[in-house]
């Protein structure tokens, strides 16, 4: 059934459509989750063509998620909000929900930037540990451009057409400044040749993330296309390092990045490849620091992906050390949702499970098409334990440009992802 019957305050309140491998009792919500029983939990969280009404606008579809936790241990989970159809441009605003108990219901939708008839999109948020201030990162073109010019619209081709900005929190995320355009700061002008105008550009999306080692600690960093953009004094300043090996060349050729700190203090960043091979259709990347450089793309073989985004977690950095990892693990489909666990800073990943083994409930029986999860995702670990995700769901409909695009939020702790196995770093 549908949820856009259902009164429109209860949509954002769909609570836990199946808890099954293991009731979630007060007492293991408390526990750590490689205590716990295995468990997991799923709600509907942006309902694509629904009841998802915000200042007169009932949403086509929600995609591109970001989810963050905060200094004060509150959910918040972006997204793009589509007005009127699935598309990559027009009237696309930026919006989001928060959850003060680990997910278990969220209010209201609201919105962080709408202004307009252009897009505002590609969230990448990350949390000042030091402050708590909440800082997100957004990119946007003008009304009637797109990134190719299709239907009609006009292709972004010079700088400037896309813009990146920045908006703020200091309330754990209940309001939010005006954005501030960056673009000026943080955007290059031309490509390696110096001739090619920069002109398409994203951050993210998904999150950047707050060092904790070494001499940069309290860094912020945020991926975008070609190069990191930081902030070495809790965001009051920021600058940008193209990607660069230690000779100076430039490393190029990815897109829509996503990063972590490795335990010895350096960044690994796992991207999406522009134009790949058909041997290539693998994660893309590329380990450094901002000062020394890094090196060039290396295609891991181990995680297939259908040239689409895909989120990274630093689950815990004392022993045993876990990274976590959700793609489509696949070369063709982006349907094919798995996470994934690596104990050495992303070079082997030693379990995985897919996202199809907790099904979702009869409430993603939307409209009339079939169910299709999978796509761009965001992490983030929750107050109790666990692993929070937003993953995309696809209505897939007769016509796949009026389909309905969806954002579910997934609940695992470490034993269900490790299914029965003994964790054996």
């Amino acid at each position: 059934m549908r949820n856009r019957d259902i009164p429109r305050g209860m949509t954002a309140r769909r609570v836990l459509g199946a808890l099954v491998a293991g009731a979630l009792t007060a007492a293991t919500m408390a526990a750590p989750a490689h205590a716990a029983t295995a468990a997991h939990s799923e709600v509907l969280l942006f309902d694509g063509g629904g009841s998802e009404v915000l200042n007169g606008i009932t949403y086509h579809s929600f995609r591109i998620p970001s989810l963050i936790r905060t200094k004060a241990d509150t959910l918040i989970a972006f997204a793009e909000g589509r007005a009127s159809s699935n598309a990559d441009y027009g009237n696309i605003n930026l919006i989001y929900k928060r959850s003060t108990d680990n997910g278990a219901t969220w209010g209201a939708l609201s919105e962080v930037v709408g202004s307009g008839q252009g897009t505002w999109g590609n969230p990448t948020a990350v949390v000042d540990q030091n402050t708590g201030k909440i800082f997100l990162f957004l990119s946007s073109n003008p009304a009637g451009y797109s990134q190719s010019g299709a239907a009609g619209t006009t292709a972004i081709s010079q700088w400037g057409d896309r813009r990146t900005w920045l908006s703020t929190s200091t309330d754990d995320g209940l309001t939010w400044s005006t954005p501030v355009d960056m673009t000026a700061t943080l955007t290059p002008h031309t490509k390696a040749d110096g001739v090619t105008p920069w002109a398409w550009d994203a951050v993210g999306p998904g999150v950047g993330i707050q060092l904790t080692f070494g001499a940069h600690a309290g860094r912020l960093v945020i991926p975008a296309i070609g190069r990191d953009i930081y902030s070495d004094d809790d965001g009051a300043t920021w600058q940008y390092e193209l990607l660069k090996k230690a000779d100076g060349t430039r490393v190029e050729g990815t897109n829509e990045s996503m990063i972590l700190e490795a335990m010895d203090g350096t960044l690994y960043r796992s991207d999406r490849p522009d134009n790949p091979t058909a041997t290539q259709h693998y994660r893309w990347v590329t380990r450094g620091t901002i000062e020394g450089g890094f090196t060039d793309y290396v295609v891991d073989g181990h995680l297939p992906d259908p040239i689409c985004q895909a989120s990274l977690l630093r689950y815990n950095a004392s022993a045993p050390a876990r990274m976590e990892f959700l793609n489509s693990n696949a070369t063709d489909t982006r349907t094919k949702m798995a996470i994934r666990i690596s104990y050495d800073d992303g070079h082997t990943w030693k379990y995985s499970r897919p996202l199809s083994d907790a099904p979702l409930p009869a409430w993603s029986g939307l409209g009339t098409g079939t169910v299709k999860e999978g796509g761009y995702s965001s992490m983030a670990k929750t107050a109790d334990f666990f692993t929070g995700m937003l993953v995309e769901v696809n209505e897939d409909t007769a016509s796949n440009s009026t389909s309905h695009r969806s954002i579910v939020f997934r609940k695992v702790n470490l034993p269900w992802i490790l299914n029965g196995q003994t964790e054996s770093p």
